[in-house]
C-alpha cells in the first residue's frame, strides 16, 4: 500500500500551473505559490552563484471549509517517461539539487479554512554546485491517505501540490541535445492495396547539457531517388526538457508506403544546439516478401542442384 501510494503521488497528484500562466499551482482544494510581492510570480525564478544563500517565501492557501495540515518540503524535478511532462520526486526519493538546498522555516504547516499561510525558506547553493539549471519545486503534501477504488482494488492516495522552482547557478551554459535509438516499425496488409499501412517512428530525445531546453523536432522521410514522402514538425514533444533528462517518444505515420526503400531523418534543435539522426527502411507487403523469398529460395535450390550434376574432372 505504501509503495502504491507513493507511485500515485509521483505520477498524478502533483499539480502545476501551465507554463506562462500567472496563477498558483492549484488542485481546487489548496494552492502553492511564491509569496506576493506585487509581481504576480507564477513560479520561483532564482539565479545565484555557488556558495551563496538566498531567502524567499512561499504561500499555501487552503480553499476548503476545514483546517488542513501539510508537510512542506522541496524536491528535484524530472521529465516523466510517459510524455516528458514536468514532475517532481517524492519525499522519500534522494534529493541532490533544489530538493537538498531549499529549507523551509517550518516543515509542517496548518492552514485555517479559507485562509493562507506564508512560510519563509532559505536556498543554500554549495560551493561544489555545477553551473546551469537546477529545477525543482516546493511541495505542500496532505499526509492523510485517501482511499480510491473499491473492494480488493482499493488503494491509498496522498495528494500534493507543488510550486515550481527554476534555479540557475551562474557559470558556463552548455546546451547539448541528441537524438538516440531512432527506429522505424511498419504494419502493412498481406496483399498490396487491400488495406491501410502505417509506421511507428520511435526515438529518444536526450538533453546532455546543463540548461533546460525547449526542443523542436522535424521529421522527414525520403523514398527512392530522393522523393519526399513525409515532412512535418512534430508536436508531441516536451515543452521543457530538463538537464540530463531523456524521453522516449513515438510518432505515427499513417498511410506509410507499402512498397518503398528510403530513409527517415529526425532533426532536433534548441538554443545553440542541433542534431540529425537517420535510419534506413524497406517497405515490402507480406505477400510480396513471401513470394520474393520463395523465388530466391527456389533459385538457390536450382543453382545448388545444377552444381552437383556437373561432371567432375578426371
Amino acid at each position: 500500500m505504501r509503495r502504491l501510494s507513493a507511485l500515485l503521488l509521483a505520477a498524478s497528484a502533483l499539480l502545476y500551473a501551465a507554463p506562462g500562466t500567472a496563477h498558483a499551482a492549484d488542485n481546487g482544494e489548496w494552492s502553492v505559490e511564491p509569496a506576493s510581492s506585487g509581481t504576480g510570480r507564477p513560479y520561483f525564478y532564482l539565479s545565484t552563484g555557488p556558495g551563496t544563500t538566498l531567502t524567499d517565501r512561499v504561500t499555501v492557501t487552503n480553499k476548503t471549509a476545514r483546517p488542513m495540515t501539510f508537510r512542506l518540503y522541496a524536491a528535484d524535478a524530472y521529465n516523466t517517461e510517459r510524455d516528458g511532462g514536468f514532475a517532481v520526486r517524492t519525499q522519500d526519493e534522494p534529493r541532490r539539487g533544489v530538493g537538498a538546498w531549499v529549507k523551509p522555516a517550518r516543515d509542517r504547516v496548518t492552514v485555517p479554512a479559507h485562509s493562507s499561510v506564508t512560510v519563509p525558506y532559505t536556498l543554500t547553493v554549495p560551493e561544489t554546485a555545477e553551473p546551469g539549471d537546477h529545477p525543482g519545486a516546493l511541495v505542500a503534501l496532505d499526509e492523510r491517505v485517501a482511499r480510491a477504488g473499491r473492494g480488493a482494488v482499493a488503494v491509498g492516495v496522498r495528494k500534493a501540490v507543488g510550486a515550481r522552482v527554476y534555479l540557475r547557478v551562474n557559470g558556463p551554459a552548455m546546451p547539448a541535445l541528441t537524438v538516440d535509438d531512432l527506429s522505424v516499425e511498419q504494419t502493412r496488409p498481406l496483399v498490396p492495396g487491400t488495406g491501410k499501412s502505417r509506421a511507428v517512428i520511435s526515438y529518444t530525445l536526450h538533453n546532455r547539457g546543463n540548461v533546460t531546453l525547449n526542443p523542436r523536432v522535424a521529421l522527414k522521410a525520403e523514398g527512392l531517388f530522393g522523393r519526399t514522402l513525409l515532412d512535418r514538425e512534430l508536436k508531441k514533444i516536451p515543452g521543457e526538457l530538463l538537464p540530463r533528462q531523456k524521453v522516449r517518444l513515438t510518432e505515427f505515420w499513417a498511410g506509410a508506403p507499402q512498397l518503398e526503400w528510403g530513409q527517415v531523418r529526425l532533426t532536433a534543435s534548441a538554443r545553440d544546439t542541433r542534431e540529425t539522426a537517420a535510419v534506413s527502411y524497406v517497405a515490402l507487403p507480406w505477400l510480396f516478401a513471401a513470394a520474393l523469398l520463395l523465388i530466391v529460395g527456389a533459385g538457390s535450390g536450382l543453382w545448388i542442384r545444377a552444381r552437383r550434376r556437373r561432371p567432375r574432372p578426371s
